[in-house]
């Protein structure tokens, strides 16, 4: 077995915590920020609700990542609840393929919501928000979104767990 890098603070091995957080299958999200030719976004599993009252949404997103300048430069980001048959969306948004920026939105279709933030039409959800706070640790930002803008669509959800994507075996009760 291979060393892995180990927290100098806790010992933890950071790969074993990897592989433990790839047992936990999530929903698959892109997060879309910016406008015009400056947009861009990122595939993401951590996405969560914080708050129904006011609603309010969180994410996290890398502090290295194109879509957190992004967000910081225009103040807000739209969260969009993928079907399982967007994979090809998940992909490009997640750099694979080389893309970059703008080039990730493709020949999909994708409208402005309340923030300008853009939204994926036939995504089975697209939440719209205003940044309302960001808590910058270590690698990553957490960004806590008041909503503004809400689509709904239909169908399943597409899963991310163990590396590889998914969806339910069957309807939910």
């Amino acid at each position: 077995m291979i060393d892995s890098p180990r927290d100098p603070v806790s010992g933890v091995d950071a790969d074993a915590l990897k592989r433990a957080m790839r047992t936990l299958p999530a929903a698959v999200a892109v997060v879309t920020a910016g406008v015009g030719d400056d947009r861009t976004g990122a595939t993401v599993t951590s996405v969560a609700s914080f708050s129904m009252a006011p609603p309010t949404m969180m994410v996290s997103l890398n502090r290295s990542s194109s879509t957190w300048l992004a967000v910081q430069r225009y103040g807000h980001f739209c969260i969009n609840v993928l079907r399982d048959d967007q994979q090809a969306v998940a992909d490009r948004f997640a750099g694979r393929g080389g893309l970059r920026g703008m080039h990730r939105y493709g020949e999909d279709v994708w409208a402005p919501l309340a923030t300008g933030a853009l939204a994926l039409e036939g995504a089975l959800a697209a939440i719209d928000c205003e940044l309302e706070e960001a808590f910058e640790r270590h690698s990553h930002a957490l960004l806590l979104g008041r909503v503004s803008a809400i689509t709904l669509g239909s169908g399943a959800a597409l899963l991310y767990g163990d590396g590889r994507y998914g969806t339910f075996a069957g309807p939910l009760p």
